[in-house]
């Protein structure tokens, strides 16, 4: 098949080591960065932060959240040009909806006079909310579709990624607590560019289960 989706797909693999003299062009970045905030979500809830790793100072401390666990992601962290930390809170609230809504207000997606009536939609929430408060499956969930799309996104832009469910949550919330605010992380994309001489996945064939095994059109 020849579509640019799909060449897409087929040239982009999981990078196992990165070029960390490459770094992501600010306009490749602002691309992303604009994917991610368009990234859909259940009733539009968006209940997910995006932080940013960038600086030298960022990334050790993203390098230290390894020590206990999961080391062998540790040296994307200084080697990827950015990583990503998608975090999600895990008490997705009617107050966090509302904020939704205003913003559908000002943007001119629902009618002002519209607003209570809006919220209707929230019932889904209570819907995968437990006695506590705790919704963090669902909002998880939501997380997730973000992650694909962005890293669809930068395959389009020829740039390389890992997912990373391999992240230490608790100790990543720690060492960025004043920037996760109680949201939690546990997936992590590593974006920039295969070394091309250490990166053994870049060379392997694509491989999948043939389409008749996994879509059935009725």
């Amino acid at each position: 098949m020849t579509h640019p989706i799909i060449s897409d797909l087929e040239k982009r693999h999981t990078a196992k080591h990165y070029d960390a003299a490459k770094r992501i062009s600010d306009h490749d970045l602002n691309v992303i960065y604009e994917a991610m905030r368009l990234s859909p979500s259940s009733i539009n809830s968006q209940p997910w932060k995006f932080i940013v790793i960038e600086s030298d100072q960022a990334k050790q401390r993203f390098h230290d959240s390894f020590a206990n666990m999961f080391q062998f992601n540790q040296k994307h962290a200084k080697t990827a040009s950015h990583i990503v930390l998608f975090a999600h809170k895990t008490n997705y609230t009617r107050d966090d909806y509302a904020h939704v809504i205003d913003t559908d207000i000002k943007n001119g997606r629902t009618q002002s006079e519209n607003r209570e009536q809006a919220f209707g939609a929230f019932a889904f929430v209570d819907m995968n909310t437990d006695e506590q408060g705790n919704n963090a499956t669902w909002t998880k969930a939501q997380t997730y579709i973000a992650l694909g799309n962005t890293m669809h996104a930068a395959a389009r832009l020829g740039i390389d990624s890992t997912p990373m469910e391999g992240v230490d949550a608790q100790l990543l919330g720690e060492i960025f607590a004043k920037e996760l605010d109680g949201y939690v992380c546990d997936v992590a994309l590593a974006l920039g560019y295969h070394d091309s001489a250490e990166d053994y996945n870049a060379k392997l064939p694509k491989s999948r289960l043939d389409a008749e095994q996994v879509i059935q059109v009725l």
